[in-house]
Order: C-alpha cells, then structure tokens, then sequence
C-alpha cells in the first residue's frame, strides 16, 4: 500500500484534526492509481481532469446529485484552498471534498 504517513502529513496541511481512518481508506480506494506520479495529482488548470474529479469521485463514489455546477464550484473551491501547493495531492483534494460533503465515513472499513 502507499505511503499513508506521506498523504497524513499532506492532509494535515488543509485539516490539522483529520480522519486519519478515512486518509487511509482514500489511500486504499485510490490503490494503484498513487503508484504513477502523474495520476496520483490534481491538475487543477486541466478542465477534463477537474471534470474527472467531479464525475469519478464526486458523483460516481460520493454519489452526490448536484448539479454539475454546484459540483465543479466545489472542486474549484478546493483547489483554491490548496493554492499554495504546485501539486494537489489527489488523496488531500478528495479528503477535502468528502469531508465538505460529510462523507468521510465511506472510507471507514466497512463493520462486519
């Protein structure tokens, strides 16, 4: 598995108290994806690759039905946030926006 301590740390940059449970799940449902540099960032200047965001994570995992709009306003809202790094994590921007949407307890290990 990743480095989780490396994605805490980043994290902990936008999120002092965060979830560490659910930086670890983000980890693990991102899997092979944060093996190759380029995918494992957000590219905030790249429109399909924000558009990507908000269809693979935000509507398909997080299952929201806002409108596209309100949606990409989100994105952009974090992205913003991270401005001071020329390098947005994709494990910190997802952290970001599930934890605005209040759904950090998907990446929690499911009870059996």
């Amino acid at each position: 598995m990743a480095d989780v301590a490396k994605y805490l740390e980043d994290v902990k940059k936008y999120a002092p108290a965060c979830d560490e449970v659910a930086v670890e799940g983000i980890v693990k449902y991102l899997g092979i994806a944060l093996r190759n540099r380029d995918s494992s960032l957000v590219s905030a200047s790249d429109p399909s690759e924000l558009a990507r965001v908000r269809e693979k994570f935000l509507q398909k995992k997080l299952e929201l039905t806002d409108a596209e709009d309100v949606l990409d306003a989100a994105v952009k809202e974090v992205v913003d946030r991270m401005k001071a790094d020329r390098t947005k994590e994709r494990v910190t921007v997802y952290y970001l926006l599930a934890e605005k949407y209040g759904k950090l307890a998907l990446f929690h290990p499911k009870k059996k």
